[in-house]
């Protein structure tokens, strides 16, 4: 008389391992593969383990298990192929399918249990995992080299453009429009005759004169913008130190150019240099390894606004040409004020001297 076989019990690490085989499977292949299913030991609690039950005939051994387990890995590895990353979060993944798109490496995400998994063929899998190292070390070198080269801002600097724009349409309201030939102009332009011939300080009050309303509207907007950018970059001391530099340099410049026979005002000479500030400041925080190429585009950025800015009727396209490219060199050499920057008080010590400078220049041209 012929007895029922009882399950056999097998050791609880084969059992995992198999069981895990076998979900992927059923999963996988939609449940063709029936040879093989789980069910609860008979009179066992929900909280036992789970045993696995072959329906196959012949001999079950603890090898024949872990044999099954090994050749289904494989199977599957095959068919799923190879998760490189695995992450819980779907934008780091998104962003890891980027990089691999760019190096025409095929790919797909899938979503799992612990999160999403960058899959890759076998043969892929070792180009994949080489160019996502790649990319997150240029971008841990980036981050290092940005927050090394970062200035912490010293509180108010973002003000100080919009109070030199304030101070430019306050003198204006004073001066008058250039047609009016106040005395402020005849004192105070940007006279190329007599800059070569040594008034130097008309090079710095032709920067507060303006010749019209819309002339100096559009600077005190240009400075809200360019000036505090400036001041939150460098501080407000240095930058505007530098700006009022750039500025008087770039009329400086304009003079000797045409010798006689020109006169200008207005500050965007000071404003394009503010342009070439921040476009030379821009190169120094992307870090060394990365300058070359970035120079090249702040170059082509800030030349792009030179023809779209400083071409209008009635501009002076040589003053501006002078000042952005002064304004560059200029943000070059204070750069270390972004590495070590000084502080506060030294700042607003600066921005006061700026200031002076400006009145200084006033009290010598009117005297």
């Amino acid at each position: 008389m012929g007895t029922e076989e009882a399950p056999m019990a097998y050791p609880l690490g084969a059992v995992e391992r198999a069981m895990k085989v076998q979900e992927v499977v059923l999963r996988t292949l939609d449940g063709k593969l029936s040879w093989l299913q789980a069910a609860d030991i008979p009179g066992r609690s929900p909280r036992s383990i789970r045993r696995l039950r072959w329906n196959v005939s012949g001999p079950r051994s603890c090898g024949q298990v872990h044999g099954m387990a090994s050749i289904m890995a494989e199977q599957m590895e095959d068919l799923a192929g190879t998760a490189v990353r695995v992450t819980p979060e779907r934008d780091q993944a998104d962003e890891w399918a980027v990089v691999l798109a760019a190096g025409n490496i095929p790919h797909r995400l899938r979503p799992r249990l612990d999160g999403w998994a960058l899959i890759v063929s076998t043969r892929d899998a070792e180009a994949a995992r080489e160019a996502l190292d790649a990319y997150e070390r240029e971008n841990i070198a980036d981050t290092v080299d940005v927050d090394a080269d970062a200035v912490a801002p010293v509180p108010g600097a973002a003000v100080v453009g919009v109070a030199i724009g304030l101070l430019l349409i306050g003198f204006f309201a004073v001066t008058g429009t250039r047609a009016g030939r106040s005395i402020w102009f005849e004192r105070g332009g940007a006279d190329a005759e007599r800059i070569v011939a040594g008034e130097w300080w008309r090079t710095v009050t032709a920067l507060t004169l303006h010749a019209d309303a819309p002339h100096v509207i559009g600077n005190a907007g240009a400075s809200a913008v360019l000036v505090g950018a400036v001041g939150h970059q460098l501080g407000p001391g240095v930058g505007l130190c530098v700006l009022l530099l750039a500025g008087a340099g770039g009329n400086a410049l304009t003079a000797a150019a045409h010798g006689t026979h020109h006169d200008s005002v207005g500050a965007s000479t000071a404003m394009f240099g503010a342009i070439g500030i921040l476009g030379a400041t821009r190169v120094v925080s992307r870090g060394r390894r990365r300058a070359a190429r970035t120079s090249w585009m702040v170059l082509a950025a800030s030349l792009a606004l030179l023809a779209l800015l400083g071409t209008s009727p009635g501009s002076d396209l040589l003053a501006h040409l002078f000042g952005l490219l002064l304004g560059g060199v200029l943000g070059l050499a204070a750069a270390p004020a972004m590495r070590r920057p000084l502080r506060p008080l030294v700042q607003w010590a600066l921005a006061v001297a700026a200031l002076a400078v400006v009145v200084g220049a006033w009290l010598r041209a009117l005297s």
